[in-house]
């Protein structure tokens, strides 16, 4: 009998531990499933600076010419001299400095007025890497293989880091990283680059009695909370990070803040606002802008890089042809209007989503 205890007390323990390790894992264990080898491919594009990675293609200077014209120089200028919305990404280097591969505008005491993209970057992958997953503003990832070489080979000649007559493909490009003004400029700390590497913090600050709470957190005053529009109708619906609704005053305690953050989604799937009926789909037009990236120039009543939408409903509420003018200005875009900084083309939008943000410009926001 006893035995049949010792038994059925052993057989109860298993069962309790079972259950144990049974709740502990329940709440992520069955959650998802594995990616299959598409879904992996799909995001991984990244180009190393060994160039794994790097997708087979051809470009030249020439067809990176007409490339720019048409995608890029509304944003960068025809040379890639523009400081207008973003700065340079030419100018600085010299000859010497494609010798010695470090730049000498970089050391201190150089009377340079600013860094542009080619001073400072190292390894020539990184500019395919960033004109292929995020060029061009309007339209990220639109660009074929041989384009983004054709746009970097482009670059690289204005640079004279290259020669206007050199093919630059998945071989060759390897040979441009040998001529990279500043690629000797990058400090590597190598424990840092490998697996089991012991890092580079020697710390001899005390560490002892520290508080039991830190809050690290980064903030703007209330007058400039909203001095580059609403944060949160500029990103992009992907993923699960959003922007700050700026729209509205800065959450006072952690429970606001999680209950913003919990609407966020909601909020921007609306475009921030409700359907209104009847004729024009506002939530569609919102859903359009925040996809093109329309409201990071363009606020809905303040001027970022460009006018705001309130402004320009303004202006062309009663112009005759104001919906037709204002499909072509957002399909071919342009400068002069509303001041020097120009306006990239719009060219991947539908007839039918040009008409409907034209439309809503002109009719303006509903309150």
């Amino acid at each position: 009998m006893k035995q049949v205890l010792r038994h059925l007390a052993s057989a109860a323990t298993l069962m309790a531990v079972t259950s144990i390790t049974y709740a502990a894992s329940a709440p992520w264990a069955d959650i998802g499933r594995d990616a299959t080898p598409a879904e992996v491919a799909a995001w991984d594009i990244d180009v190393r600076p060994d160039f794994k990675g790097l997708p087979a293609g051809v470009g030249t200077v020439d067809a990176g010419a007409e490339i720019w014209e048409a995608k890029c120089a509304s944003c960068h200028g025809v040379f890639g001299e523009s400081n207008e919305v973003f700065t340079p990404i030419v100018g600085g280097t010299t000859a010497d400095d494609v010798k010695t591969g470090h730049v000498k505008n970089l050391l201190p005491g150089a009377n340079f007025p600013q860094r542009t993209t080619m001073m400072k970057v190292a390894t020539v992958s990184t500019l395919w890497d960033y004109i292929n997953r995020a060029m061009p503003w309007n339209a990220p990832k639109t660009l074929t293989s041989d384009e983004v070489y054709s746009v970097l080979a482009y670059i690289l000649n204005l640079a004279e880091v290259i020669d206007e007559d050199f093919e630059l493909n998945q071989d060759s490009i390897k040979e441009v990283q040998s001529r990279m003004p500043n690629r000797n400029g990058m400090v590597r700390h190598e424990d840092m680059w490998v697996v089991n590497g012991k890092g580079d913090v020697q710390n001899t600050a005390c560490m002892k009695n520290c508080a039991t709470e830190v809050k690290i957190a980064s903030s703007l005053p209330d007058f400039a909370r909203d001095a580059h529009g609403n944060i949160q109708a500029q990103n992009r619906i992907v993923g699960a990070v959003r922007g700050a609704d700026t729209e509205r005053p800065a959450p006072k305690t952690l429970s606001e803040a999680r209950q913003i953050a919990a609407n966020a989604p909601q909020t921007l799937a609306a475009g921030g606002q409700a359907a209104t009926g009847g004729g024009l789909d506002e939530v569609a037009a919102k859903k359009l802008l925040g996809a093109n990236s329309c409201t990071a120039c363009h606020g809905m009543t303040s001027k970022l890089v460009g006018p705001a939408f309130s402004d320009m409903q303004a202006k062309y509420a009663d112009q005759a042809d104001a919906k037709k003018y204002l499909i072509e200005k957002i399909k071919n875009g342009g400068a002069g209007v509303w001041g020097p900084v120009p306006m990239p083309p719009q060219a991947q939008l539908s007839a039918a989503e040009l008409e409907l943000l034209a439309e809503w410009v002109l009719k303006g926001e509903k309150k």
